[in-house]
């Protein structure tokens, strides 16, 4: 994993604006490690830390998060935010994996992207921040991507998955909700679209992420591109105000702080009703999109999941829109 020695700070430049690098940092040889765990202040105490949660969860529920371990794969654009509001909610264990390090394209709405971290690992830097919130976080990083040859490690012992991966990660995602199903792992997905924010659960013992989405290993990366966007978002609400010609194969897309902070909220809530076995859950074939910009709440059940024919349809014509703008003409799925 990365991890300083002595830091050195040198100035530089991108599109002329000056800037600072942390230097002097070292691979170690694992790629996965429990961060070593900080000295804690005498005054630091998880009760008073997390006190302000109670009246909203009971003294004993608060001790039920702070034994519950959550795996989030991907440190980017909602997956830093996830952390933290998990880790301000009192959750104390995560396992987290990222192999990108923080650009300045990160600016706009990844949380720990600053000046200062540019070129450092997004893993090691949002450790660090999560830290400062929780001192005594059993927290295991992986400076890499989950994988075929690393999912078992990463989910081994999870109570809950809450997907982070890039959006035209399909393959990866795939591979992760059906391993989270076959150990029995609930598991959330929650995307920052437009404005709003669209978010499914996925149950172990219910639809899978398979049937629900329709998803097959012979599809192209447009076919999957249009069956994720339209399954994770039936209803569309961002369409009016969504320019499409902004999206490419590449893992380029329109994605805002807003958004993503409205997805982490859903995250936190629906991850405290797994964790904790209450409140109502709205397992797929449901679905809901809040859009904060158009003022509009919209949910209901997919009947048959993505097969639904007004679904074909849906995505045959997006499908069609991004191949005439030229979406995945020299890509791969990835």
């Amino acid at each position: 994993m990365l991890v300083p020695t002595s830091i050195e700070e040198i100035s530089t430049t991108q599109n002329g604006i000056p800037i600072r690098i942390a230097q002097g940092l070292q691979m170690s040889s694992e790629s996965e490690t429990q961060e070593e765990i900080p000295s804690v202040d005498a005054s630091w105490d998880y009760e008073t830390a997390f006190s302000r949660n109670l009246g909203l969860v009971s003294p004993e529920e608060q001790q039920r998060l702070r034994g519950t371990r959550v795996a989030i794969p991907g440190m980017g654009g909602v997956g830093g935010i996830h952390l933290m509001t998990l880790a301000r909610l009192g959750v104390g264990k995560f396992r987290i994996a990222d192999a990108d390090e923080f650009e300045m394209k990160n600016f706009n709405r990844q949380f720990g992207a600053t000046l200062n971290t540019i070129g450092c690992s997004k893993t090691q830097v949002l450790a660090d921040s999560a830290r400062g919130v929780n001192p005594e976080l059993e927290l295991d990083t992986m400076n890499e991507f989950v994988s075929a040859d690393n999912v078992d490690r990463f989910l081994d012992g999870v109570d809950l998955l809450v997907d982070s991966v890039d959006f035209f990660a399909f393959k990866a995602r795939r591979m992760l909700f059906n391993e989270a199903r076959r150990r029995g792992i609930w598991a959330i997905t929650a995307g920052p679209i437009g404005f709003s924010t669209a978010w499914l659960l996925f149950d172990p013992n219910g639809m899978s992420f398979d049937d629900y989405f329709d998803l097959h290993d012979a599809m192209s990366p447009v076919e999957m591109f249009a069956a994720f966007a339209m399954g994770l978002a039936p209803r569309a609400t961002h369409v009016p105000y969504f320019d499409f010609s902004y999206v490419d194969a590449s893992g380029r897309g329109p994605s805002v702080a807003a958004a993503c902070h409205l997805a982490s909220g859903v995250v936190g809530t629906e991850a405290v009703k797994i964790l904790l076995g209450r409140g109502r859950l709205r397992a797929a074939p449901a679905y809901a999109q809040f859009d904060a910009y158009r003022g509009l709440l919209r949910q209901g059940r997919l009947v048959m999941g993505n097969r639904n024919p007004l679904q074909r349809l849906k995505r045959h014509v997006l499908k069609k829109r991004m191949l005439k703008l030229g979406y995945g003409q020299s890509a791969s799925s990835t």
